[in-house]
């Protein structure tokens, strides 16, 4: 929305330029920015004047005009000039002042439109009639980013990816968290999957450079009418979660690779529990410690490959065994068997999931 600083700005433009004073008082008779002496006219005649059907009246040599928005008189522009200067300036700067209202609506329009419509607050009839009146094409390739970052710049975030992204008019990016900020991207018809994920790498990058913060960047699938964009945002909502559980590692998480991650975190808490119980009898055994498990994970990695593994981790082969056999003691799993490597694999994940609910009060 238009500040009153941006007001002030104006009339104090106009009256350099054109010597003629100015003063702008909204319909409570609060005086919002003014050339004159505050204590110069009196409030209850610009009141009275927003209750009448004129649109401009001249009252002791002040011209009073009023400042339309919506079809209602918003504010009262006072001119005060020789009879010439102070009705056509006043007449210009009641034009100026109407233009900025338009100009700062348009886009809290638009962002305030997108939010609701993401969080899924607006009714079909709605989205058609609101998306018709601003002018956003029902049908369209779109996709919903998201970006956290580190710490609480999110202003900071919003503000970058806005002077990268919002070039394009059916671009729109909002923040959604004091360290959040959701960007939809409307996709050229040449842009494919490819892009999509390169427009993901730029946005960490984006933060990496010009933020100057560790930043993980998600999103959702192509949706083609814009009442779908709720889904690509909860898409995308739901690979950023996923990612931070399982895929710690990563920074890019798109909601299509989440594979497995996916499944286990629709999954209610207590059944999660009862799995490890039956695999663990309650929680990994102690003597299965950080040094086994990064072993164990990147064995898994390498396709369950003896040779490669030992290779990666600099460790002779019967270094990488004894490790695989003392983890096989501990939970009488042996990873070096596809069904046992899927059991470790699957209850590892359940366990990140379960210390991630434990910790969030999920």
């Amino acid at each position: 929305m238009i500040t009153k600083q941006v007001i002030q700005t104006c009339i104090d433009d106009l009256k350099e330029l054109t010597k003629v004073d100015f003063a702008v008082i909204d319909n409570q008779g609060i005086i919002v920015a003014s050339n004159f002496e505050k204590d110069d006219f009196d409030i209850s005649i610009m009141t009275n004047f927003l209750q009448s059907p004129a649109d401009s009246q001249i009252i002791g040599g002040n011209y009073l005009f009023k400042v339309i928005e919506d079809r209602e008189p918003v504010y009262v522009l006072i001119s005060r000039g020789s009879k010439t200067e102070g009705y056509v300036m006043g007449k210009i700067a009641v034009s100026h002042i109407e233009q900025l209202l338009v100009a700062y609506k348009e886009p809290f329009d638009h962002s305030n439109f997108i939010q609701n419509l993401l969080l899924d607050n607006l009714l079909l009839v709605d989205i058609y009639n609101r998306a018709k009146k601003l002018g956003i094409p029902q049908k369209a390739r779109r996709v919903v980013f998201m970006v956290e970052t580190s710490v609480d710049k999110g202003n900071e975030a919003l503000h970058a990816i806005k002077t990268a992204f919002l070039e394009k008019m059916d671009d729109y990016a909002i923040a959604v968290e004091e360290n959040g900020v959701i960007l939809v991207h409307t996709l050229e018809e040449e842009e494919q999957d490819e892009d999509i994920r390169n427009i993901a790498c730029m946005l960490k990058d984006l933060m990496d450079t010009e933020v100057m913060l560790k930043a993980r960047v998600s999103y959702g699938t192509t949706v083609e009418e814009l009442r779908e964009l709720s889904k690509s945002y909860k898409e995308a909502r739901m690979a950023l979660d996923v990612g931070k559980i399982f895929y710690s590692g990563d920074s890019i998480h798109s909601y299509d690779s989440l594979g497995i991650g996916r499944l286990i975190y629709q999954l209610p808490a207590n059944l999660c529990k009862l799995f490890i119980d039956e695999i663990y009898g309650g929680s990994l055994p102690k003597e299965v410690d950080e040094e086994i498990l990064h072993t164990a994970e990147v064995f898994l990695e390498n396709n369950l490959n003896v040779s490669e593994t030992a290779r990666q981790l600099y460790i002779h082969r019967n270094t990488l065994v004894y490790r695989i056999e003392k983890l096989k003691a501990a939970t009488g799993l042996d990873v070096r068997y596809f069904d046992d490597a899927l059991t470790f694999k699957i209850a590892t994940m359940v366990s990140s999931y379960i210390q991630y609910m434990d910790q969030n009060e999920i």
